[in-house]
This record gives C-alpha cells, sequence and structure tokens, in this order.
C-alpha cells in the first residue's frame, strides 16, 4: 500500500514557477497580515498565543525575515490554518500577483509607445519623481500652489500647525530678501526680475527647510525652471477655486482694489485660470476648495497628504 504524500511532498509537486526569496517573503507575510487582521487579532495577541516573538512576527509580516518552518506552524496553528493551505494560498497570491504586474505593464509600455518624443522626458521625470528614491523626501515638504484666495494662507497655516512644521509664505520670504514689497520689486526689475529673485528665494528657503509647509505664489508656474525645481523638491498641491470663489475670498481679505473695474478683474481672472491649468495639473494631486468650508476643504487637504504617504 503506497504511503500518503507528505506536506513536504505536495508543495513540492505544486511548487510554482521559481519567484525570488525576497518576493515569496513578502508575499507570505502578507497572507498572515491578512489571515490575522481577519480574526481581529492584534500582532502582540497572536504573538503571545503562537510562542513567537513580535519581533519576529513582525519581520515576518513585513517579509523582512526568513522564520522557521517550526515557528512558523505555531503560528499557522493559531490562525486555524494548515501550512499547507497557508503556502499554497501564498502560491496563488504570487501567480495572480505575476498576472496582474504583467497586465500594468504591458498597459503602461502602450502609454509609452504612443507618446510624442516632446513627452517622454516629462513622462520619464514624473516617475522619477513620483516613484523614485527622493519621494520621501518631497513628502515631508508640502508645497500649496494656485492663485491668490485659493486658501493656500488658510490652509497651509492650520495644516503646519497640525503636523508640528513651520509655515512658510514664499511671497513674505522674497520681501524679506529684497527689503521692499513685491508691488515695488516688480516696479523696479519687472517680471523677469521678480522671477530671478521668486527662483533665488525657494532655493533658499529649501536648502533651509527639510520639513516644511510652503505657500507658494500663484505665478511660479510660468516660470518652467523654478516650478520644475518646486515639483522635483516638493509635495506639490494644487488648491483649486472657482474664480468667483478666488474674486470673493480676496475681497474679504480686505483687498478691495478687484472691486474696481470688476467685469474686467473677473475676465481677467478667468483667462489667467484657463491658461495656467494645464500646469497646476502638473502638481502631484488636486484639492478642490469650491463651495467647501473651511474644514471642509481641510479634511480633503489631509486625506491627499495621508494617501500619498502610504
Amino acid at each position: 500500500m503506497a504511503s500518503r504524500p507528505s506536506i513536504e511532498d505536495k508543495l513540492s509537486f505544486q511548487r510554482a514557477p521559481q519567484r525570488s526569496g525576497e518576493e515569496f517573503l513578502l508575499s507570505l507575510g502578507a497572507r498572515v497580515r491578512n489571515l490575522r487582521n481577519r480574526r481581529g487579532m492584534t500582532r502582540k495577541i497572536l504573538a503571545h498565543e503562537s510562542d513567537v516573538s513580535e519581533r519576529h512576527l513582525a519581520q515576518l509580516e513585513s517579509g523582512e525575515g526568513n522564520i522557521s518552518i517550526l515557528l512558523l506552524r505555531r503560528i499557522a496553528t493559531v490562525l486555524n490554518i494548515s501550512l499547507e493551505e497557508l503556502f499554497s494560498t501564498a502560491r496563488q497570491n504570487d501567480e495572480q500577483a505575476d498576472q496582474q504586474d504583467s497586465s500594468h505593464k504591458q498597459t503602461i509600455l502602450r502609454f509609452i509607445e504612443r507618446l510624442p518624443s516632446h513627452r517622454l522626458e516629462e513622462a520619464a521625470a514624473r516617475l522619477m519623481r513620483d516613484f523614485g528614491p527622493q519621494q520621501n523626501l518631497r513628502l515631508a515638504r508640502i508645497a500649496l500652489i494656485g492663485l491668490r484666495g485659493a486658501g493656500k494662507s488658510t490652509l497651509g497655516s492650520k495644516l503646519a500647525a497640525e503636523r508640528k512644521l513651520p509655515f512658510i509664505e514664499l511671497d513674505n520670504e522674497i520681501e524679506k530678501e529684497t527689503g521692499m514689497p513685491l508691488a515695488e520689486i516688480f516696479s523696479l526689475y519687472g517680471q523677469s526680475g521678480y522671477r530671478a529673485i521668486e527662483k533665488r528665494t525657494l532655493e533658499r528657503v529649501l536648502r533651509a527647510a527639510d520639513r516644511a509647509v510652503i505657500s507658494v505664489g500663484g505665478g511660479i508656474v510660468s516660470e518652467k525652471e523654478t516650478y520644475e525645481y518646486l515639483l522635483a523638491h516638493c509635495y506639490t498641491i494644487w488648491l483649486k477655486a472657482q474664480p468667483e470663489e478666488h474674486m470673493s475670498r480676496v475681497i474679504a481679505q480686505g483687498d478691495f482694489r478687484a472691486m474696481a473695474g470688476s467685469d474686467r478683474a473677473m475676465e481677467d481672472l478667468r483667462r489667467i485660470l484657463e491658461s495656467r491649468e494645464a500646469l497646476y495639473r502638473k502638481a502631484d494631486t488636486t484639492v478642490d476648495t469650491a463651495n467647501e468650508s473651511v474644514d471642509e476643504s481641510f479634511t480633503k487637504l489631509r486625506a491627499a497628504i495621508q494617501a500619498a504617504s502610504q
């Protein structure tokens, strides 16, 4: 009479095409973590009941530790699953992940193949920005962009206070650097001179602040080199609003200049927003503050940053 195959025999028979050890451990760790969460168990409880140190369990769940088969069997027992099922499901998850990865890669490649040559550099820069090693450093500096009246100062100061970070308004830093108000800078140096000062000030601010919330003037997006520098060094959020809201908020701040010739001013505002929209959309994300209270807009802003940090 033939003997029944052991667990090891079954696993050998069912073995999937070999993946790297790192990928397998990540898949196994995710499987253990999901089972634990489904059973409503904390890591501490599972570690205690399986007589495995919490450190070993944390390493297993993060895919960083090559745990022994005996310790893994104790964990599987507490989770009410056999080793065979645990490994088999991990293998199935690996195969599904392989198929999904392949599909995603093909989709990305199709998009890249269709891009005109002048857009490839932009796409490569965006991929490096969003998924490169500098992403965590950028997330430490939140830059809010948008036209005046979008809520940059209100929401920015609120965010900085909650995160215990300095709040920096770039326009104020420019005035400190030159010792004169913005209007006088424009009058003396013109648009190009102002943009050069703005770039120099931004570089100084970012060298000095590893972590901060920064409010940036709405026109910075029109200066390609300065804007790219901002995008590369900060997690950038466009605070978007309707033209009428920009106008009413500026007036509410006590600036009644917009009321003079309001029809022309509104027309200019719409034109500026339309011409800059494609540039603003290069930001990492957009938070629409239209028809929202400060608290509602702040909740959306916080959620956007939390999603990027995961």
